[in-house]
Order: structure tokens, then C-alpha cells, then sequence
């Protein structure tokens, strides 16, 4: 079959590979029918260093082609979606939620296990893993909105809901990629009634105020911050979601957060350290978010795009074959597209 590595910085490679094999009677094989690119693919692809080369993606929803003999959630010939790592569903952090931190539980490209830019993969701990969606075919068009589920919406509402946000309150979402503009989405159905996007590309801000925003301001800095408080009132928004993960982003959220207010950070952080003293305690200021655990929010998100009351699929503005994947990279790295989506 046919697979995507990365081998080292820039260096994106569609390659042929043994197909995907059961190992574990714990194990599923899916075959996928959706892929796409994450803007967190972006870190190796700017830093891996060259040699050890690693499938990559972690992103996909599929056909169940075959499974152990002690999976019994899922069988031959299931729709389903996989978040973006696999758990066992039974540790003691799964159970409560947190699949993220599963004892038994890893990423996608791991040794022995594929990744999900590719036509096939090995899904480990499939019962603990896989949420089978019945009715979809491979040709439905809830396809792109299904995906999502097995990150980036989950990402962006895990943002809103480890923020606290509240009905009637003023959200501030720092970042124009796909995870801040599903977290806009994410605000407006728990009830904000202000949600002020950060962000500078039109037609990403376009699509922000079609998912709820009421505001866009495209300033930076400290510019950006007096805009902000002064849409807010003065004091500052009370939720603040920062999807970017760079160091000018989470200074922007330290700027426009309300005295009293919650920073929940979802962008991986290319920092290793931040204020966090005084600039916190003093204003009473709750630090939050962290890797979302993805799979605790499918079933909760699922109903909305199945009935079509979401489309958080229309952030996927390109589509490409396994073949095109190094272009879909290069258009994701030079922001000619917003997210990616692989037709395998």
C-alpha cells in the first residue's frame, strides 16, 4: 500500500509499504477513506532532523477491514473515526476521560503501528479507540465533518470547554487556523454572546463569522490587545482560547483576558517557558487546556454534524490524492490553504 513519511525537515515522502497486519487480538485493521494534514504535522516538518524516517498523520476515518478476536465494539465493514492517539479505554486516565494520558496508549507512526496519511493502518486497542458511526458511506458528504471529529473540533471545543465558557459571556479565540475557527464554533454553542476572533487572513476571519464571531480584530500586540478590551468593555474577555501556540500568541492572551477570567491554551507550545507568576495570581487568572482528549468529545459532538445543524467540515479549503500529499504540505506551510483533505 501506499503511505506518507517524513524523513526529515521539508522532506515528505509518499512511499510503498507492507500492508497493515493484525498483531494483537486487540487490534483492528481500517482501511481509510479520509485523511488530512494537521497544522501540528507543520513542527517535524520544519524540524525533524534528517534519518529515521517515521509515517506520519494522525488524522483519519475509515472502513473497518478486519479485526483481533477480542474486539467486540467494532466489525468488519464499521464507518469509523479514530482520534488522534489510541487508548485502551479501561486505564485508569481513560476512565476518567483523559484518553490522551492512556497508560497503555500512544500516537499514530509509533513502531509497528501506521500512520493516517495512508490507504490502510493498524489500530491498536480498537474497542478503546474507534467510535463506529452506522448509516455513513464512503461517499457521504458528512465525510469532511466526520474527520474533524478526530481532531481539530474536538481540539477546539476542549478549548472552550476547559475555559468555562458560559452563556452570555465574551470569548476571545487568538489564531485563524482550523482549531481557532472550530473554537469559535465551539464558544457559540455553549452560549457565548460575544466571540472576538484573532486573525488576519479574510477569508479565514469570513468563515470565523459564519461559525459565530461577532468581532474580528486583526491587530497584533499591543494594538491588538487595546482593541480587544475596548469591544470588551474595558476589563477584557472572560474566556480566552489560544490556538497558535507561539510565544506572541500567549502573550496576546495574557493581554486581553479579564481580571477573574481562564487562558485554555490548545496550540502546542514552541516555547518551553512563559509568565505564569504574578501576571496570573494577581489578577486571578485560571491557566488551562493541554492536549485534547479528543475521544471523550465524539459522542458529544457527534449528533450535531450527523443532523447538519454544524458543518465544521468546511475549514478543509483543498483536497488531495495520497500521491499530492507533499504539495498539500507545502500549500499548508505557505497558507494557501487553510487545512488539507486526503482522498485516499
Amino acid at each position: 500500500m501506499r503511505a506518507t513519511y517524513i524523513h526529515g525537515a521539508g522532506d515528505i515522502r509518499i512511499e510503498t509499504v507492507p500492508d497493515p497486519v493484525l498483531i494483537d487480538p486487540t487490534d483492528a485493521i481500517v482501511r481509510i477513506v479520509r485523511a488530512c494534514i494537521c497544522g501540528s504535522d507543520l513542527h517535524p516538518y520544519h524540524s525533524k532532523p534528517a534519518g529515521n524516517p517515521r509515517a506520519i498523520g494522525h488524522e483519519f476515518i475509515g472502513i473497518v477491514e478486519d479485526t483481533g478476536s477480542a474486539v467486540h465494539t467494532v466489525k468488519r465493514g464499521d464507518f469509523v473515526i479514530a482520534p488522534f492517539v489510541w487508548s485502551d479505554g479501561t486505564c485508569e486516565f481513560c476512565r476518567e476521560g483523559l484518553f490522551t494520558s492512556c497508560l497503555h496508549g500512544g500516537d499514530w507512526g509509533d513502531e509497528n503501528v501506521g500512520g493516517g496519511q495512508g490507504e490502510a493502518t493498524r489500530v491498536p486497542f480498537a474497542d478503546g479507540t474507534l467510535v463506529p458511526v452506522p448509516g455513513i458511506t464512503e461517499d457521504s458528504p458528512l465525510l469532511p465533518s466526520l474527520l474533524t471529529l478526530s481532531d481539530v473540533y474536538g481540539t477546539g471545543y476542549h478549548a472552550a470547554v476547559t475555559a468555562g465558557v458560559r452563556p452570555g459571556e465574551t470569548v476571545a479565540v487568538i489564531g485563524d487556523g482550523a482549531v481557532g475557527l472550530l473554537a469559535v464554533l465551539a464558544a457559540k454553542q455553549l452560549g457565548a454572546e460575544r466571540i472576538i476572533l484573532m486573525g488576519r487572513h479574510q477569508a479565514r476571519t469570513d468563515l470565523g463569522r459564519e461559525f459565530g464571531a461577532t468581532d474580528v480584530v486583526s491587530e497584533r500586540g499591543e494594538e491588538g490587545i487595546a482593541k480587544v478590551r475596548e469591544l470588551s468593555g474595558g476589563h477584557g474577555a472572560h474566556r480566552v482560547l489560544e490556538a497558535v501556540g507561539f510565544m506572541p500568541a500567549y502573550e496576546q492572551a495574557l493581554g486581553v483576558v479579564r481580571p477573574g477570567g481562564a487562558i485554555s491554551r490548545v496550540g502546542v507550545p514552541q516555547y518551553a517557558e512563559a509568565p505564569a507568576g504574578r501576571v496570573l495570581f494577581s489578577p486571578n487568572v485560571t491557566l488551562t487546556g493541554g492536549v485534547a482528549p479528543v475521544r471523550k468529545y465524539i459522542g458529544t459532538l457527534l449528533p450535531a454534524v450527523l443532523d447538519g445543524t454544524v458543518n465544521p467540515g468546511r475549514v478543509f479549503d483543498k483536497t488531495v490524492s495520497i500521491e499530492d500529499v507533499p504539495a498539500g504540505y507545502v500549500a499548508m506551510d505557505e497558507r494557501t490553504a487553510l487545512k488539507v483533505l486526503i482522498a485516499p
